[in-house]
Parts: C-alpha cells; sequence; structure tokens
C-alpha cells in the first residue's frame, strides 16, 4: 500500500473582502483569518468577520485573531463566528488563554514571536509549547514592533530539531520561499502548517488586507509541490 504524501495545510490571513474569502477557499486554503484587533490595518469588525465567515463552505475554518483583548469579547466574538477557532498574538499568559476560550468551549492557536537574526537561538519553544500545551497548534512569527511579523521571515533554521507540537509557520511567506520553510520545519514538529498575509497581498502602499488572487494561487502552488517534492524524497 502507498503512503500519501505529507499535507500542509494553509490558512490565508488577513482578509477583509468576499473576494478574497473566495480566492482563497478556490485556492484550496484549509483555513481563513480574520484580524480583530483595532490597531492593525486588517482589522475587521467581529460583526464583519460574521459576514466573511457565512461565505465559507464546510471544513474550512475562520479563525479570529486577538491582541491582549478581553475575555468577555473574546468570547462573544468566537460565538458570533460559527466553528471559529482564536489566534492569540499578544500577551497573553497561559491562564489568560484559557479563560478566553471557555474555558474549552472554543480551540485556539498561541503565537510565539521569534527573534530575528541570531537571536532567534535564544527563544525556547520547547518549553513555550509546554506552557501552552493546551493550544491546538503554537503559531511562529517574527518578532518585530507591534504585533504581527510585518512581513518580516525570522531565521528558520534556529529552531529546535524537536518540539513535541502542531505547528504554523508565519512570518514574511511568500510562493517563493514557502517550500523552504517547509522543508526546514517539517520533521521538527507534530504537524507542520503555514499561515500567509502581507506574502499575497496587492503590491503598492495601502493595500494591506487586499489579496492578490493570482498570489494566493501561487502560494498554495507552492505547498503542494513542497508537499510532493518531500514524498518523492
Amino acid at each position: 500500500m502507498t503512503s500519501s504524501p505529507p499535507r500542509t495545510r494553509i490558512k490565508i490571513c488577513g482578509l477583509t473582502r468576499e473576494a478574497d474569502v473566495d480566492a482563497a477557499v478556490e485556492a484550496g486554503a484549509d483555513a481563513v483569518g480574520f484580524v480583530l484587533y483595532a490597531k492593525s490595518p486588517r482589522a475587521i469588525t467581529a460583526e464583519r468577520a460574521a459576514e466573511l465567515a457565512a461565505r465559507l463552505p464546510p471544513f474550512v475554518t475562520p479563525v479570529l485573531l486577538f491582541v491582549n483583548e478581553d475575555a468577555p469579547k473574546v468570547i462573544a466574538s468566537l460565538a458570533r463566528v460559527k466553528g471559529a477557532i482564536a489566534q492569540f498574538h499578544g500577551e497573553e499568559t497561559p491562564e489568560q488563554c484559557e479563560e478566553a476560550t471557555g474555558p474549552g468551549r472554543f480551540r485556539y492557536m498561541r503565537a510565539a514571536r521569534i527573534p530575528l537574526g541570531a537571536a532567534g537561538a535564544g527563544f525556547d519553544l520547547v518549553k513555550y509549547a509546554s506552557d501552552y500545551s493546551h493550544a491546538q497548534a503554537i503559531l511562529l512569527d517574527a518578532h518585530v514592533e507591534g504585533y504581527g511579523g510585518g512581513g518580516k521571515a525570522f531565521d528558520w533554521s534556529l529552531l529546535p530539531p524537536a518540539v513535541d507540537a502542531h505547528l504554523v509557520l508565519s512570518g514574511g511567506l511568500t510562493p517563493a520561499n514557502v517550500s523552504d520553510g517547509i522543508r526546514i520545519l517539517r520533521t521538527r514538529c507534530k504537524t507542520l502548517s503555514v499561515d500567509v498575509s502581507s506574502g499575497v497581498e496587492i503590491d503598492g502602499p495601502g493595500n494591506k488586507g487586499l489579496k492578490d488572487a493570482g498570489k494566493i494561487r501561487q502560494f498554495v502552488a507552492a505547498v503542494r509541490a513542497a508537499d510532493a517534492s518531500s514524498f518523492s524524497s
């Protein structure tokens, strides 16, 4: 019996328009992300997220991104968007993540902000994953000013060789480099997923939150090619 190639799941984040939700779904994304952080240029309200998420077919998961939000507001937002999971991207402690998800009523991911450059080697991802053991996954993003990776990629090779968690690689991913990230990290965790935002946006200033359908298709194709290459090697 022939084994199937490993499947890297894909999240397209920072969506603000119906057309971009549809493009992500049509390209084969497994999840779409909505930013519920008012200071982000990609921010939308929970009501708007619910409208956009209503377009999703079965088995495509909406993800709501929060930064240091009050627990009652997180719970209300998750309840409004059917099937949503939370992504905590601020300074939330394990206890705060639990409080803001029910506890146990909703699933959540916890972002780990990895320092850029050689300093990334000092981030104890094994301990971080253990501290947030109730998280469905640990999302890896670059630590830059503010919250979110700012389109920057940290040094993936500096991460530990074995992490007992499902990991989601984010921060500076594009159709051109995502295959390298998959190759470097796939064997270091339980499963690997990828998360892209700025790497599939329309070129030019003032276009944050506006996705390019062609880039989304290219990104998904690059991930699938990396999966196939990993299987055949």
